[in-house]
């Protein structure tokens, strides 16, 4: 199994990533799903605490370019990019067409509902049964109610939007209160509602996607991009990648 900066992340195609997960909704499993890009791994590697959560994932896809890159390094060379908001939607395609019911967990009240129309405008039949927008707190095991209201949804997917490294606590935290699976897909739900924009596809292919991003939030992504970017290029430069 490939490691990058002592992380697993799965050397998976976008259509393998996504019938693992319907497969796995559709036997009603357990499972946790996460797309991996720099900031997480430098995150995990800081952090051993986060990267024990990561390694309780089942399915952990190479969200960002330098990850595709170093895959196809370490023997994949045939490696694609499964970008977070891609394999949403992908997901999201199957689960229409084969009457998996799903669910949305995060974002603001209004992301969440431009991202709910979007989705249903998109993908007709899709059964989209739960949606909620949580309170802005630290991950934790969600109140029983929450719980039960998740469960009692019928949704076998659920898109968890809490922003990295919260996001994939909280799957950890909750999975095994929820017999269904969690997918953590970051800023996905914002660029659905239209509150973020992508990157265009060719910036996405050069790997540039965090500078896009940085220029148009320099206040709140330089900090982040000015540590994770040079941290990862420092260890690739010195061989612990």
């Amino acid at each position: 199994m490939p490691l990058i900066l002592g992380t697993r992340v799965d050397a998976v195609g976008l259509a393998e990533a996504a019938e693992r997960i319907l497969a796995w909704a559709e036997r009603g499993e357990a499972r946790k799903v996460a797309a991996a890009n720099v900031h997480m791994l430098v995150e995990a590697r800081d952090d051993p605490a986060l990267a024990a959560v990561l390694a309780g994932f089942d399915l952990v896809t190479p969200d960002g370019m330098p990850l595709v890159w170093r895959l196809r390094r370490l023997g994949h060379p045939r490696q694609e990019r499964v970008y977070g908001p891609d394999l949403m939607l992908e997901v999201c395609a199957r689960a229409a067409a084969r009457g998996v019911p799903v669910g949305l967990f995060g974002g603001s009240p209004e992301a969440l509902e431009g991202s709910r129309n979007a989705l249903l405008r998109r993908f007709s039949g899709l059964r989209l049964v739960y949606a909620w927008s949580p309170p802005v707190r630290p991950a934790r095991v969600e109140d029983p109610e929450v719980l039960e209201a998740i469960r009692a949804s019928g949704a076998r997917i659920l898109f968890v939007a809490l922003g990295c490294p919260k996001q994939e606590r909280w799957v950890a935290l909750n999975a095994p209160h929820l017999p269904l699976v969690l997918f953590a897909v970051g800023a996905a739900i914002d660029f659905l509602a239209g509150r973020v924009r992508q990157a265009p596809p060719w910036i996405q292919r050069a790997g540039l996607e965090w500078a896009f991003r940085l220029a148009a939030d320099p206040k709140r992504l330089w900090r982040r991009y000015a540590y994770t970017n040079s941290r990862f290029l420092s260890e690739l430069l010195l061989g612990r990648l």
